[in-house]
Parts: structure tokens; sequence; C-alpha cells
């Protein structure tokens, strides 16, 4: 989630940067200029041969890697999806949200591989993937592959931005739910509460050097791992029978199912970096391969959590489980402090991302002697803003319902499938164009799933404010 206040989210950082990958050193002219030499036709250009990675990782580091940034605290936030859709429905709908996702993953790195032949660069990261389908698609379309770079740059930016706000919240309801207890009628709000959160948020997200904020990622799992664990003697703790709980609930509740899903297990801004640092990267995709080995364990624990958390919880299933802990209790309560530390570890991270994507596309606009001034208003502008956003949502679940139905939906589902079709519209669209009639039923189910996930989000967080 992360997502999905996710693992995901601070993983990547660390997995991007400390293999090269990301920011992408690929030039925009360099892409243009070979695909316009190759005019559309591959080459015996082998983009994997021509990789040259100083620390590459192997097939096991590389499950570990995408395993991380697809599970982490996001699967705490799957009883309240499992809310949504029911006991069968939620088992049924997370393996075919989970396939969907996966073979949405797999067509954001096949093309980006294929692209690559073509463009002869060893790899290629998101934005770059999507420039340069554009400059080797339809030639109507070639003018417009630069501004389709920036846009999913600017697109992942609020991705990360959004999912930092995520983290806030959950922060926010963390302290809040802490100190209510402790200090019954202490007279303060959510708004005072993300205030105060400013202050240390402000201090810690400047930053600028990953080498500083890599230990947290360590900090941060150890302590997600152990909140796993305590909440999980909950779960188990006095647990119901199998029939507690509806098998289906109404069918305009599935949107925030689906969306709250995809948010928890998207990875997509970092599945192209953890490929393109792979000693073997033919070994990521394929059967088994390490894309579908761990969305295989992903999806089977995200199942899991979802129905017995939600069994155990049922309608009162909260946007973090660790919220449905009761504080008066010890073990409960260390979740409840682990969870604080480990989001806020997480949130320094995930802001790593944006503000690089950021920076590199606006630091040519300032003076070489500005540029640190610069950095620091940019990074406190956009971190003010992040608290301000959380401050005006109300409820975690519905956050995270609209984060991934709004942006998870456009990355994760739309843009890979529209990718695919582009590349392939004048090389191989297969038998009976099949490749054109299902990547169109995948985006229009995204489509479906963004407009139907906002507007439900949106209703929901309009009815509890």
């Amino acid at each position: 989630m992360s997502n999905s206040y996710s693992m995901k989210q601070f993983s990547s950082t660390a997995v991007i940067t400390e293999n090269g990958a990301f920011p992408s050193t690929t030039s925009i002219s360099t892409i243009n200029t070979k695909c316009k030499e190759n005019d559309l036709e591959k080459n015996d250009y082998e983009p994997f041969q021509n990789r040259k990675l100083e620390h590459p990782n192997s097939d096991a580091r590389s499950f570990a890697n995408l395993l991380k940034s697809s599970l982490g605290s996001g699967i705490l936030a799957m009883p309240a999806a499992f809310r949504n859709a029911g006991t069968v429905a939620g088992i049924f709908g997370t393996i075919l949200l989970g396939y969907i996702c996966t073979h949405c993953v797999f067509l954001l790195v096949k093309t980006s591989q294929e692209v690559a032949k073509v463009s002869k660069v060893p790899s290629l990261g998101y934005a770059e993937t999507a420039e340069a389908v554009f400059a080797t698609g339809p030639r109507q379309l070639r003018k417009f592959s630069r501004s389709i770079r920036i846009f999913i740059d600017w697109a992942l930016t609020f991705t990360y931005l959004g999912a930092c706000a995520v983290y806030v919240i959950l922060i926010v309801d963390s302290v809040q739910q802490i100190v209510d207890y402790f200090a019954v009628d202490n007279g303060l709000s959510k708004a005072m509460y993300c205030a105060m959160s400013l202050v240390p948020i402000l201090i810690f997200t400047q930053i600028k050097n990953l080498k500083f904020l890599a230990p947290f990622s360590a900090i941060a799992n150890i302590l997600l791992v152990l909140t796993f664990l305590i909440c999980l003697h909950y779960i188990c703790k006095d647990f119901p029978g199998l029939d507690s709980q509806p098998m289906l609930v109404k069918i305009e509740q599935w949107p925030l199912f689906i969306a709250t899903v995809i948010f928890a297990m998207e990875g997509i801004g970092v599945v192209l970096p953890v490929e393109n640092a792979m000693a073997k990267p033919e070994h990521f995709l394929g059967c088994p391969g390490v894309l579908n080995i761990t969305m295989s364990v992903v999806i089977l624990l995200y199942m899991i959590m979802g129905f017995l958390g939600y069994l155990r919880y049922g309608s009162d299933a909260k946007g973090s489980i660790t919220l449905n802990l009761p504080t008066e209790e010890y073990a409960a309560l260390a979740a409840k402090v682990f969870i604080i530390f480990a989001i806020f570890f997480t949130f320094m991270l995930q802001f790593y991302v944006p503000m690089e994507i950021v920076w590199r596309n606006t630091k040519n606009r300032v003076a070489q002697k500005h540029h640190n001034l610069a950095q620091t208003i940019m990074r406190a502008g956009f971190a003010t803003l992040t608290v301000a956003a959380a401050a005006t949502l109300p409820r975690l679940e519905q956050v995270i319902g609209l984060e991934g139905a709004f942006f998870y939906s456009f990355l994760g589902l739309i843009a890979p499938s529209l990718m695919h079709i582009i590349f392939n519209w004048e090389r191989d669209l297969g038998k009976f164009k099949w490749i054109l009639i299902k990547d169109s039923a995948l985006i229009l189910f995204g489509s479906f799933v963004l407009v139907t996930g906002v507007m439900q989000s949106i209703v929901e967080i309009i009815r509890t404010s």
C-alpha cells in the first residue's frame, strides 16, 4: 500500500537509488534520436548485455526487494478492504485483482524491455519507457513523447505525495488515539495534531542525502514485522465463527474494495528499478519468474490477513488494523507506538522520491548558487501541503480508497495497457488483434475503477465530514 502506506514506498527509494536506476540518466534527445534512426524496427542490440551494473542483484535479492515493495503495512488495511466486499467476495476479489495487477506489471516491464531494444539503451525507468513508446509508436504520436514523459513524472510525484498524506493521517490517528486514552478531554483536534506533526516532518524532510535515510528503512522493517505479529495475536484471540460476517455486501461498496486492494498491492513505481538492477533480468518475467513468485506470495498473505481481520473486527475494521487494538493493553499499545515510528520513517524515505523527480525537472531553471535554498523551500512547501491535505481529510480508509482509485488505477492499470497497445500498434497486435482487445478491456476496467472509486470515496468523505 502502498501503496499504500505500504513498505513498497520506503523500500523503493533505497532500491532505486542504490542501484543507480533512479533518476534515469537516459536523456530525452538520446532516446528520440535512436528511435528515429531505427524507425520502428528492432535490431540486434540486446539491452541486458549492455547493462553495466556495479552491484547487480541476484534473483533472490530481487525477489526480496520486490516483496518489500509490495508487502508491508498495507497488509494492515486489508480487513477494511474486505469490509467493502464480504468474506467470500473478498477472497475471490483479491485473487482476481492480484492477477490483473501482476499482468499489468508484466505489460510495463515487457514493453520497457522491448522498447529498450529499439531505442538502443540498456534500461529505462517508467517515465522514460512512456517517452520511448510514444517516440517509436505511430508517427502522429511521436511529437508527444517528451510531454508524456513529463506527465508520467508528475503523476508519479503526486502518487507518492498522496501516499505521504496517507502516512500523516495514520500517524496522527495513532498518536491521537494514544493521547486521548491517557489524557481524556484534552481538547486537541485532529488539525492540531497535524500541526504538531508538521514540526518533525519539516525537519527530517530536509535531509537530502539518501545515505542518511537508508538506516531508517531497516528500523521500519523491524517495527513493521513486530506490529504485524502483534496484530495476528489479537486477530486470533477470541476468534469468531466463519459465518460471523456476510459473504457478500452491497455492490455499491465494491469500488472502495477494489481501490483499496490496488492501493495496497501495487508497487508500479518500483518494478522497473528492481528489474533494471538484476544480474539476470531475463528471470524477472516468465514462469515461474521473480514477478510471478513474488506476487503469488503477496496475494496469499493479503487474502489471509483481510479474511481473518474482517472476521475478527467486521464492520468496525479501520484503515489500519492497529487502530482496532485495545490501547489499554501493553502489547497493543506497543504496536501503536511501533506503527507511528515505522510510518514516520517510511514518510521520510517516501518523500525523497517525489522531491528527486520535482528537482530533476526544475533545477535547470534555478541559478546554481541558489540550488540549496531552492531545494529547502521546495521540500518545506511540499511537506506543508501534504500535512495540510491530511488535515482536511477525515478517515484513513476513505483516503486510501481515493488514492488507490485516482492514482494507482492510472499508473498501475491504464498506463501500462495503453503503452503496450501503442508499442505494438504498427508491429504485432496478435491473431484477431487479441492484444488490442485484451489491453482495451484492462483500460476500461482501470477507467471504471478510477471513476467509480473516486466518486464513492468522495461520497463517503462528504458523508462523514
